[in-house]
């Protein structure tokens, strides 16, 4: 691709600038690790809103929504199910809140506050950190190979080299350099430098939706559309089979991606993701950026804030640059994605239409916004793990009394090595479908289990926890080694009964452990659930303490959360598309949800930051003895 010299000046002014942020405030970040890695819970809530919206528009992610959206239409809005993408409903109805009451560092410190000190807590706590560590690298490993893809098709420069008998591509040379620039602005700045870079990624994110929105709307007709799509591609219902065929299309070797999917049984496809969905979001956020997020928020209040923000100015933006990227696809790119043949790499369609699209000076500004999206995400994850390596395993075993300053230097180095493992592992992966089906399939299946059950459960104890955990651990591993083939997405339900397998044994391998540790869990956090023993022993204890009665009233926000969620990803197709009745019909969606969450959930935010009476009580009576 030929660069104009406006084009490459936006993208080094954007380089620079976020190096020079991360250098600017870097001694506000060394001060210690709650600085480094929280932020010192001072940042305000829409600043890690659109920090954590910056971190989850990652430039993979996009590529693989596009890819999806080309080949199933209307459909693929269901696909990132997978995940399940309305886990952040649950976060900002209820999760945030309950995690935010804790008061912790990360996740495996949560896992001392659930369960104790006990053996089976430690061994919880230990796990929960090795899980954090192999995900981390699973996600910089699939980060990884989506940069270099991108870069090496929108970039004009050859970036391959050769040390000795290693050979590199240029599109490894890419990503080592481009994953070299981002992890020297997050060692150096800490959380601080994470969110005032991903705030800036996040502005330059969305101009670039829009831009291509435009050109793509522009460009496309409704009728070019339909000449280019097979029958069924507009339609967002299904039945039990996909019943798409491509054959008569400009892309007939679409026919082959579909087996290749394993998908065509879309209505068994979809009762999984259902089922995947519901226990996997009430598990909660694995120990990641996200999480990090909500500990770093000043109160539970603005934590459930900050995660609603992160749908509220995502959504549209991205399936508007999406849509049009795959419109441009469909209708102009049929000599690029047809000369492929048989190996059809649909993961390069939005590479090849930002090639030939994008104009002159919006192109610089684009491929900055795509980097920035890489970078954002990239940055987050990075910044996010060394926490476990330092908090959870140097502090807590090796080293607890050395200095601040000592557990920053800490810090900067697990970051590097965590980037050298991960990219080792990103030389080694194979495609990104591959990769991100993994991911979100069989490497979750084994964390939904003990993750599910340690919110509800008042017996579930630490060594429930970590059995769980290890038998799902040991089950995602051996599917991925010696079950490739089959689609990961079907293989759940295995993984998650063999890790619930796990929780039982656990469980019931000993009497309850930390019971007084479990009580001070569940006065803290007040959640709902089965908790009938603990409840009654707390009441009796402090008569004056309240259960949480709001199951009712969050499960009807969770309905219409992912009503409201689900409205912000058709609403940009069906516009791209022409389907203009289908459009208003979703925004009307969208405009009742909204005023119906406004009302039956942001309005009631306040009264989960009102501490108790009884609790401040019972800690002045605490401070008292001591």
């Amino acid at each position: 691709m030929s660069l104009s010299g406006l084009d490459i000046g936006i993208i080094i002014a954007y380089i620079v600038g976020i190096l020079g942020i991360g250098f600017y405030i870097s001694k506000r970040a060394s001060k210690d690790m709650q600085s480094y890695f929280l932020g010192g819970n001072t940042m305000k809530w829409y600043y890690l809103g659109l920090s954590n919206a910056s971190g989850m528009f990652d430039v993979s992610g996009t590529m693989w929504t596009v890819m999806i959206l080309f080949v199933y239409g209307l459909k693929s809005a269901w696909i990132p199910w997978l995940w399940p993408v309305w886990n952040q409903v649950f976060i900002f109805v209820f999760l945030a809140i309950w995690m935010r009451r804790s008061k912790v560092m990360t996740g495996a410190q949560w896992i001392t506050f659930r369960f104790g000190d006990g053996k089976g807590a430690k061994l919880s706590h230990i796990i929960i950190v090795a899980f954090a560590i192999i995900s981390v690298l699973g996600f910089i490993a699939y980060f990884f190979e989506g940069i270099g893809k991108l870069c090496t098709i929108i970039l004009p420069w050859d970036l391959s080299f050769t040390i000795g008998e290693w050979a590199v591509s240029s599109e490894r040379g890419y990503a080592l350099l481009i994953c070299l620039i981002t992890t020297i602005y997050t060692v150096k700045g800490g959380m601080y430098s994470v969110v005032a870079t991903e705030i800036l990624q996040f502005i330059i994110m969305t101009i670039s939706c829009f831009v291509i929105g435009y050109v793509a709307y522009t460009s496309v007709t409704g009728e070019q559309i339909s000449a280019a799509i097979p029958p069924g591609w507009k339609d967002l219902t299904f039945g039990w089979t996909l019943d798409m065929d491509w054959s008569q299309t400009a892309f007939p070797a679409v026919n082959q991606k579909l087996e290749t999917d394993g998908f065509s049984l879309f209505g068994a496809l979809f009762m999984m993701m259902l089922f995947k969905g519901i226990f996997a979001s009430i598990a909660g956020p694995v120990p990641s950026y996200d999480m990090q997020r909500v500990l770093a928020a000043r109160t539970p209040s603005e934590a459930a804030k900050m995660s609603f923000t992160t749908i509220w100015v995502m959504y549209i933006p991205r399936y508007l640059m999406v849509a049009g990227f795959a419109v441009l696809a469909l209708v102009y790119l049929v000599p690029e994605i047809s000369g492929m043949g048989a190996n059809m790499d649909f993961e390069q369609i939005l590479p090849l239409a930002i090639n030939k699209f994008v104009p002159n000076g919006f192109r610089g500004l684009l491929l900055a916004g795509l980097l920035a999206a890489f970078m954002g995400t990239f940055s987050a994850f990075v910044n996010s793990a060394p926490a476990y390596i330092v908090n959870d395993i140097y502090k807590k075993y090796i080293n607890p009394n050395a200095s601040d300053k000592k557990y920053v230097r800490m810090s900067i180095v697990s970051s590097i090595l965590l980037v050298i493992a991960g990219i080792i592992f990103g030389f080694n992966a194979g495609s990104l479908n591959k990769l991100t089906l993994w991911i979100t399939s069989a490497l979750y299946g084994g964390y939904v289990a003990a993750n599910f059950l340690k919110w509800v459960w008042w017996r579930f104890t630490g060594y429930g926890y970590f059995y769980g955990m290890l038998f799902g651990l040991i089950a995602s591993t051996i599917k991925l080694f010696v079950f490739p083939e089959i689609v990961d997405i079907y293989v759940f339900p295995i993984i998650f009964a063999f890790s619930l397998a796990g929780c039982m044994i656990g469980t019931y391998m000993s009497p309850l452990p930390n019971r007084e540790a479990v009580k001070n869990y569940y006065r803290e956090t007040r959640p709902w659930g089965f908790w009938g023993p603990i409840k009654r022993e707390v009441m009796a204890e402090n008569p004056d303490f309240v259960p949480n009665q709001h199951a009712g009233r969050d499960w009807t926000n969770i309905v219409v959360g992912i009503a409201w969620q689900f409205s912000q990803v058709v609403i940009p197709i069906y516009f791209m598309i022409r389907e203009n009745y289908y459009a208003l019909g979703w925004s009307i969606v969208l405009l009742i949800t909204t005023i119906i969450l406004k009302k039956n959930w942001w309005d009631k935010l306040e009264e989960s930051d009102v501490e108790p009476t009884y609790e401040k009580d019972r800690k002045e009576k605490l401070v008292k003895v001591g």
